[in-house]
Order: structure tokens, then sequence, then C-alpha cells
């Protein structure tokens, strides 16, 4: 893959490239926490985007996309929005760096990726921040991490618009291998919690379904948290989000106005505290307590907070049928997308065949799935880096 990069760049602009890659995300657990001030527990997974970037003596910006099979050019004193799409991920953060008073002059960018497009594993945050952190490198910017994740989400605030929180970013700039992200989605604290799964490994559960109902229904629960923390912010000013409450206060505060209100600030409260039953189960190595914990999430996310669909409520339930899988729920935003399970290292072949099998024959989509392995976050590859990869 990386020495295909590079020989494509040099057919397409000639030259050497600075060569970067970025990963794709999971969230093992956290879900509609993080806009509501919670703690999310992402971990960067080995799927990347990769991005090759080289000087121009112009102020041009020549971009091509391997999986669009097509260029996209621009310039740095005038850059629009593209109506292709896919080019606004990387002139976001072009923009960005320009707004911030860095000096970017042209450059020829080559973008490849491995990771599913539309599954929620966080394709465009890879593309933001593999694009940051290569025009870094190129232009010789001095630039922490935190500012480059900060910088490719607001990236995508503003040519893709779409209003994303940080975890994405997050996750893929700061991934650890072999380690989830305790992340504070309120303050940006964050620490590293080793991700013990002796013997099981995540696999996703690609549903290729995503419903119009989606965009919709994210805005509603967000208006419904804001609600529920406004009626509690009456009596209780100093809370800031919805995750600060208590349970206590939602039923004294929320519930008598409105029970369908608190019961999506009360899944809240309920994923913030399994949050940290899962950060302890991954301590202890009880793999088991955590997959009753991902079953718990979905319960919630489906009967609650009411974002699930009948695709992935199918998957998750025929789990439950297998001994071999100790957990599954819904990853996302929900109403389409992927379902993440653990699965018995010696059982992930018929997990594949037995899901494929039984989801393929009731819907009209074909399922895809991926085992993943936890990697680490945006990085430069060098000629060794690539040679050794290579004979891997």
């Amino acid at each position: 893959m990386l020495l295909k990069i590079q020989e494509r760049f040099k057919e397409k602009f000639g030259g050497e490239a600075i060569t970067v890659r970025s990963p794709g995300r999971i969230n093992l657990i956290g879900e509609h926490t993080d806009y509501n001030g919670g703690f999310v527990l992402p971990a960067a997974i080995d799927k990347y985007a990769y991005v090759a970037v080289s000087h121009r003596r112009d102020n041009l910006i020549h971009l091509y996309s391997e999986s669009y099979q097509e260029f996209h050019n621009s310039d740095v004193n005038q850059l629009e929005t593209s109506e292709k799409g896919w080019p606004n991920y990387v002139l976001g953060v072009v923009d960005q760096f320009v707004k911030k008073g860095y000096q970017i002059n042209g450059f020829n960018l080559y973008l490849d990726g491995d990771i599913p497009t539309g599954a929620g594993l966080s394709s465009s945050a890879a593309v933001e921040c593999a694009t940051a952190y290569a025009l870094a490198k190129l232009f010789n910017i001095n630039i922490d991490r935190m500012e480059l994740a900060l910088l490719a989400q607001k990236a995508e605030h503003v040519f893709a618009g779409v209003r994303c929180g940080i975890m994405d970013q997050f996750a893929s700039v700061f991934g650890k291998e072999d380690h989830v992200v305790k992340l504070d989605c309120n303050t940006l604290d964050y620490k590293y919690v080793p991700l013990n799964l002796e013997g099981y490994q995540l696999v996703l559960l690609n549903s290729n379904v995503k419903h119009k109902l989606a965009e919709s229904a994210y805005n509603d629960r967000r208006s419904q948290c804001e609600q529920g923390l406004k009626w509690v912010q009456e009596h209780h000013p100093e809370i800031n989000t919805i995750s600060e409450a208590t349970v206590a206060q939602l039923k004294k505060y929320v519930l008598p106005k409105d029970e369908n209100v608190y019961r999506k600030c009360n899944y809240i409260l309920a994923e913030n505290a399994r949050l940290e039953g899962v950060i302890e189960d991954l301590k202890s190595g009880d793999s088991k307590a955590l997959g009753e914990k991902l079953y718990q999430t979905h319960q919630g996310l489906s009967e609650e907070y009411e974002v699930s669909c009948k695709e992935l409520d199918f998957l998750v339930n025929k789990t439950k049928q297998l001994p071999q899988v100790l957990g599954a729920r819904m990853m996302g935003g929900g109403f389409g997308g992927c379902t993440i399970n653990l699965v018995a290292n010696d059982f992930i072949s018929d997990f594949e065949q037995i899901m494929k099998t039984a989801y393929d024959s009731k819907f009209e989509h074909q399922l895809s799935v991926y085992a993943v392995n936890i990697s680490s976050g945006t990085s430069e590859l060098k000629a060794e880096e690539k040679l050794k990869i290579h004979e891997v």
C-alpha cells in the first residue's frame, strides 16, 4: 500500500513526497455523550487515510483522489468549496491554516485510503488530520497535536458543513496502539487505558444502510438534552452540561415537565457511568463484564435514546444467540452504520459467515465485516518504515 502511494504520486505529479497516514476510529463505549459534555472511549484502528504532498513553485493546489479517480485544482489565495465533496476535507484544512496566519504556498496532494466510507469510522476526520499533519511538515509549521485536531475539526465545520464534535479528530491524532483513550469532551483532558481483550477481538458489522431520519433525529436529541439542561440550570446555574447533573436532579426538575426529555438525559448519565465501569473491566481483564455493558448501551440507545433501527437491532439481537460473542452494540450517530462486537478469536470466521447469511437473507443490503486492531495516531511514514512494513 505504501509503495503504491509513492509510485502513484510520481505518476500523477512526479518527484518525491512527504507521506502521512491518519487512522479511522471506533468508539468502544460512550455514545452521544460527546456533545453533552460527557466521556468517550475511542481508539484509532488499522485502517487509514494516506496523504502524499510536495511543493509547487506557484500558489496552485493540485489534488488527486484515488478513490474518486479524479483531479481537483484550486488556489491558495482563492479557496472555495467544491461540489465534488471530497476536496473540501483537504481545502478546509488549508483554509484554517491560512486564517490562522500560517504561510501556505502551492502544493500537490495525492489522497488514498482503506477506511470504508459511510461506516461511521470517521474517514473524513482521518483525511483532515492526515492533510493537516502533512502540510505542517511540508511548510515547517510548528503545531502541536491538540491544535492540529482542533484545526481539523474546524475545517469540517466550515468547508464540509458538518458540526461534528472533537472525538473523531482527537482519536485519529492521539490514538495509541493497543489503547483506548478516555476523553473528557468538556475539558479535553484525556488519559490512555490499555485495551486488554485477551482471547477476543473487536469486529465491526457494517449494515450498509443510512436512514434519512438520522440527521433530523440527531438534532432532536441534541435539543432535548439542551432543554433538560436548561430546566436543571433554573435551580442549579453552576451546572454547565447535562453530564454534570445527577439522576435525582433529573427526576426533580425534568421528569415532571417532560418524560421523553427525562429519558434522553437519563441515558446520558447512565452511559457516562457505564464508561467508568468499562475502564475498570479493562483494568481487571473482565471481558465478560465489558460485553454485558455493550449490550446495556445498545438497549439504552435503542429504547431510551431511540437512535437505532431494525437493521442494527437485528444484528445485536442475533449475537445474543452466539456464546462466543460477549457483547455488541450499535456505534455512531445511529439509524445505520456499524455495530461493534466482542468476538472470540477462534470464532471470527464462523461469526462472519453466520452474520452475513442471517442479515443478507432478511435485508436487501449486504453485510460488510471488518476485524480491527487498535493502532497509533497520525504519523509521517519514512523510507525505512515503508520498507519494513512492506516486508512484513
